[in-house]
């Protein structure tokens, strides 16, 4: 029989050409495969053996199935939200959109939340975390992103805060907050294969440019904001100076915030008074 220490070195071999770090991720999957917390994994490997459904998990994601999908759940600050096929999975880079709120509401915190293509709920659960007198609304083109929001926001107990709407960029009305992670990747712009084949392309692709979705998105923005709100949104790293440039041509003062990275990764827009 193959013992779990023998196993994880297998998978972590197996996983070494998709993963960042393999023995990391092999951990994580023998953990879910067993229901062995993770944080218990390394101490229980002498009384454990790994199990099929670990190495079926092992060569899902040696196929490029993300982690995420496999396991179910992404972390995003301090939730952790249910994800699966259909559904963009809630990135690190995103936090910095309630970083950059935290701040701007840091005297008076928002009594309404718009989170525009909200996925599985990201931004605006991860708002409502932060604020929990506000109430909100999630906005998603998608049937399959607003279940899984709906979940995440049911298991959270934010469920009595929230509503869900199937709808595009110009809908959910007016809040002090809104919040938006658009799709902003160019059509022939290379993706890594867990993104690229597994992603829905809706949740990721913006055009020739990538700067569709804002050009959606921004028309009506500068009259939805409430008298001392914002609106949030994430952009690429490289698109700080388009992206502020179709802004401000709509009524919209532009500051850049950035990521861990030190590079432009969110627009916070407030409307040019007259």
């Amino acid at each position: 029989m193959t013992s779990a220490r023998a196993a994880l070195t297998k998978a972590a071999a197996q996983l070494r050409t998709i993963a960042e770090n393999p023995m990391a991720e092999a951990q994580w999957l023998l953990a879910h495969a067993l229901d062995v917390p993770h944080s218990r994994l390394l101490l229980s490997l002498h009384d454990i053996a790994p199990n099929p459904a670990f190495f079926a998990m092992v060569e899902r994601r040696a196929g490029g199935e993300p982690l995420a999908y496999i396991l179910g759940e992404a972390p995003f600050g301090a939730l952790m939200l249910h994800v699966g096929p259909g559904v963009l999975i809630p990135r690190a880079d995103s936090e910095v959109l309630i970083d950059a709120a935290h701040r701007h509401f840091a005297k008076s915190p928002p009594a309404t939340i718009l989170d525009l293509g909200t996925g599985p709920g990201t931004l605006l659960l991860a708002a409502l975390h932060l604020w929990p007198t506000a109430t909100g609304i999630g906005v998603d083109a998608s049937d399959v992103a607003l279940n899984y929001a709906h979940a995440n926001a049911a298991r959270l107990r934010l469920d009595a805060r929230t509503q869900w709407l199937l709808g595009d960029w110009g809908d959910g009305g007016t809040a002090d907050l809104i919040l938006a992670n658009p799709p902003y990747i160019g059509t022939s712009e290379p993706l890594d294969k867990s993104v690229a084949d597994f992603e829905p392309a809706l949740a990721l692709y913006a055009g020739v440019d990538g700067l569709d979705a804002y050009r959606a998105l921004l028309p009506t923005l500068a009259e939805r904001i409430h008298a001392g709100g914002a609106a949030i949104i994430e952009i690429g790293w490289q698109q700080g100076q388009s992206v502020a440039a179709l802004a401000r041509a709509h009524g919209l003062a532009v500051e850049k915030w950035p990521d861990l990275a030190g590079r432009d990764r969110a627009l916070i827009l407030t409307p040019i008074l007259p």
